[in-house]
């Protein structure tokens, strides 16, 4: 047995469960690299696809959580940044002026708090991702 009667199994999962909670420090872009981010977050195994009208044509897989501004840095680009809104204009769509590409959203409701192109970040295989789907074509 190994400390205080726990076994080597055991300790094993409560190894893996503590690596898979520290935070990972992951890096996004734009496709030209004019936008740069970098985020904290727990390893992402996970993404979220929406079927609304503007996600469903963007095609992006999105961060299930949104990141506070402790947890979310934006590095460079705030000047490439082009905003766009529709319908009930409650969601800043951030897009690279230069390179079109849509990088991560928030809302006017949490402003600060970003939600995460996953197709944007470089440590990620987005092949890996388990992606859940959000019903927002009839839920927003």
């Amino acid at each position: 047995m190994g400390r205080r009667g726990v076994g080597p199994k055991q300790l094993l999962i409560t190894r893996i469960e503590a690596m898979s909670t520290d935070p990972v420090t992951y890096h996004g872009s734009c496709h030209c690299g004019a936008v740069q981010f970098e985020f904290q977050s727990p390893a992402i195994d996970s993404a979220m696809q929406c079927n609304c009208s503007i996600c469903r044509r963007k095609n992006a897989l999105m961060s299930k959580q949104y990141f506070a501004p402790e947890k979310f840095e934006l590095l460079s680009g705030n000047d490439a940044l082009s905003l766009y809104h529709w319908g009930d204009q409650d969601v800043n769509h951030y897009f690279c002026k230069y390179c079109g590409i849509y990088p991560f959203h928030d809302s006017i409701y949490e402003p600060g708090k970003y939600r995460v192109n996953l197709g944007c970040v470089d440590e990620l295989d987005l092949g890996a991702l388990k992606i859940g789907q959000f019903d927002g074509a009839n839920l927003l």
